[in-house]
């Protein structure tokens, strides 16, 4: 598997109209768009920074992941996501190296990409998903 960089930081955010005051106007960002992605119940904004970027996610369903995450967690960093170079071939590698998936196959996820999770468990308690853009 070859790790090209740092995709892009997920941040759960209770609003994206409360928490883009913060980072638009605190911090200087702006905003590259946002997307509604219906099969992960989220909606996304894209800020991004340097060659990654920051994704701030608000669930737009009560019992999505994003909701339960800050019901759970509270707001903050929910996952660090991981560019890979091909996909399929990333998840192969980490279930032959004995780490447990949570995607043991490409899904979509926002900006186009294919997305796979890796569990936490295996992980060091973090949820690290690899991505593929094209």
């Amino acid at each position: 598997m070859k790790v090209l960089k740092v995709d892009h930081i997920g941040i759960a955010v209770k609003s994206l109209d409360e928490s883009l005051k913060f980072y638009q106007d605190m911090l200087g960002l702006d905003l590259q768009g946002t997307e509604v992605v219906e099969e992960q119940k989220v909606k996304v904004a894209f800020l991004p920074v340097g060659d990654s970027e920051l994704e701030l996610l608000e669930s737009t369903d009560p019992d999505g992941p994003i909701a339960k995450f800050i019901e759970k967690k509270g707001a903050g960093l929910q996952h660090v996501a991981l560019r890979v170079e091909n996909i399929e071939e990333a998840i192969a590698e980490m279930i032959e190296k004995g780490v447990k998936m949570i995607d043991e196959k490409p899904r979509y996820g926002a900006g186009g990409a294919k997305i796979a999770f890796c569990h936490p468990k295996s992980t060091n308690g973090v949820l690290l998903e690899l991505s593929e853009r094209v």
